[in-house]
C-alpha cells in the first residue's frame, strides 16, 4: 500500500466534497438538526401526568390525600368532578391519564384507623407509560399510608420508629432526567447514519459518472481507494462529532465527567467503522439510489432500535439480543454513557473499544475485497 497514492485519492475526494457546497452544508447541518429535534422531542420522562379528581367525601382527610398528588411533580391536577362519567370521558378523549376517586366514607375509615379504599383509574392504552404511572401511584400511596400510621400512633401516645431507614442516592444521573441518557445515545445513532450516508454514494457515483474507468487505468489499489475515500469524509465526520458533543454539553446540559481524549479516540474508531461500512455498500452496488437506501436501512434502523437507546436490550427476545452484539452503535452508546455520565475510561470500557476496533478492521477488509471483486 502506497501512502502517496492513498493521499492522492483522499485529495481527489476532498476536492469533490468542496466543489459541492450544498452537500457539504447538509452533511454538517443535518446532524445538528437531528440532535436538536430528537433531543427535544424524544423523552422517556413521565411527569406532570394530567389527573382528574372525584372527591365524594369532601373532608379534610380527603383533601389532604389530594394534596399529596397535587404536590408531586409527577401529577398535575386538571380539575375536580362530581362523578365517574367525567373521568371516563376524559380518558376516552385523551385529556387525562389518571382519575382519582375518593369514596364518601374515606374520612370515617381513616378516623377509625381502619382500611380505607381509594380508586385510581389509569389509561392503559400505552402500557409502558401506564406501568410507570402505576409505580408513581403505589410509591406515593405507600409513603402516605406510612405517614398516616405514624401520626395515628403518635396521637395515642405511642412513638413509632420505622423498621428500616432507607436513604437513597442515585449515582451519575441524580436528577433522573432521560435527556442525560438519550442525548449521548443520539450522538452515536446520528453519527452512524451520517457516516454511512456520506460514503455510501462515493464508489457508486464513480460507476454512474463513468470515472471508474479512469481510476482503473491508474496504479491505484482497492485498499488505497477505500482508505483514501474514507479519510476525505473522515474530516467531515470529525466536525459532525464535535458539533454533536458541543450541542449535547452546552445546549442540553448533559454532564461530561470523562476524558476528552478518550472520547476523541473512541469516536474516531467508531467513525472509521461507519465510514467503511458506507464504502462497502457503495462497492456492493453500482446505483447511488440503491446504495442510499441500503445505507439508510442498515445504519438507522439497527442503530436506533437494536442499540439499547430506546428499548432495553435485556428485555428483548433472546434471538434479538444475540443480533444486538453485531450492532456497533450498541458499544459506542455504552462508551458515551460511561464517558459522559460516569467519567470512566479505558480500564472499564476496554472491551467496547476492542469491539469497535474489530468492527472497523473487518468492514475495511470486506469493503476492499468487494471492490476487488467488482474491479476484476
Amino acid at each position: 500500500m502506497s501512502a502517496r497514492r492513498t493521499k492522492a485519492m483522499m485529495l481527489k475526494e476532498a476536492r469533490h466534497i468542496l466543489r459541492d457546497p450544498r452537500s457539504l452544508t447538509m452533511a454538517l447541518a443535518v446532524p445538528l438538526m437531528l440532535l436538536l429535534l430528537f433531543g427535544v422531542a424524544l423523552s422517556l420522562d413521565v411527569d406532570r401526568v394530567p389527573t382528574l379528581v372525584y372527591d365524594a367525601d369532601h373532608s379534610p382527610q380527603s383533601r389532604d390525600l389530594i394534596r399529596q398528588f397535587g404536590g408531586s411533580r409527577f401529577f398535575e391536577i386538571r380539575g375536580y368532578t362530581d362523578g365517574y362519567a367525567a373521568i371516563e370521558r376524559g380518558i376516552d378523549r385523551g385529556d387525562i391519564l389518571v382519575g382519582i376517586a375518593v369514596p364518601p366514607d374515606y374520612s370515617r375509615h381513616i378516623a377509625a384507623g381502619e382500611h380505607a379504599d381509594v380508586q385510581v383509574l389509569i389509561d392503559g392504552s400505552d402500557s409502558n407509560t401506564a406501568s410507570i404511572v402505576l409505580g408513581y401511584v403505589e410509591s406515593l400511596m405507600r409513603n402516605y399510608s406510612f405517614t398516616l400510621r405514624r401520626d395515628a400512633m403518635n396521637l395515642h401516645g405511642v412513638s413509632l420508629a420505622p423498621p428500616i431507614d432507607a436513604r437513597l442516592r442515585v449515582w451519575y444521573n441524580s436528577s433522573l432526567q432521560s435527556r442525560n441518557y438519550i442525548v449521548p445515545g443520539l450522538i452515536a445513532v446520528i453519527l452512524m447514519i451520517i457516516a454511512a450516508l456520506l460514503t455510501s454514494l462515493t464508489i457508486a457515483r464513480e460507476w454512474e459518472m463513468g470515472t471508474m474507468e479512469q481510476l482503473l487505468s491508474t496504479p491505484l489499489r482497492p485498499a488505497e481507494m477505500v482508505l483514501g475515500k474514507m479519510l476525505a469524509f473522515f474530516v467531515v465526520g470529525v466536525i459532525d462529532t464535535a458539533i454533536a458533543v458541543l450541542v449535547g454539553v452546552f445546549v442540553f446540559h448533559v454532564p461530561f465527567r470523562g476524558s476528552v481524549w478518550f472520547l476523541a479516540v473512541s469516536s474516531c474508531i467508531f467513525l472509521w467503522g461507519a465510514l467503511f461500512w458506507g464504502i462497502f455498500i457503495s462497492a456492493a452496488v453500482k446505483s447511488q439510489l440503491m446504495a442510499y437506501q441500503l445505507s439508510l436501512i442498515t445504519s438507522f434502523l439497527p442503530a436506533f432500535l437494536l442499540s439499547g437507546l430506546v428499548y432495553a436490550i435485556e428485555y428483548m427476545p433472546k434471538p434479538i439480543q444475540v443480533v444486538t452484539y453485531l450492532i456497533p452503535a450498541r458499544y459506542f452508546i455504552n462508551l458515551l454513557k460511561g464517558i459522559f455520565l460516569k467519567g470512566v475510561g479505558l480500564e472499564v470500557l476496554w472491551l467496547e473499544l476492542l469491539f469497535l476496533i474489530a468492527y472497523a478492521a473487518i468492514v475495511f477488509v470486506l469493503a476492499t475485497r468487494k471492490l476487488t471483486q467488482k474491479l476484476a
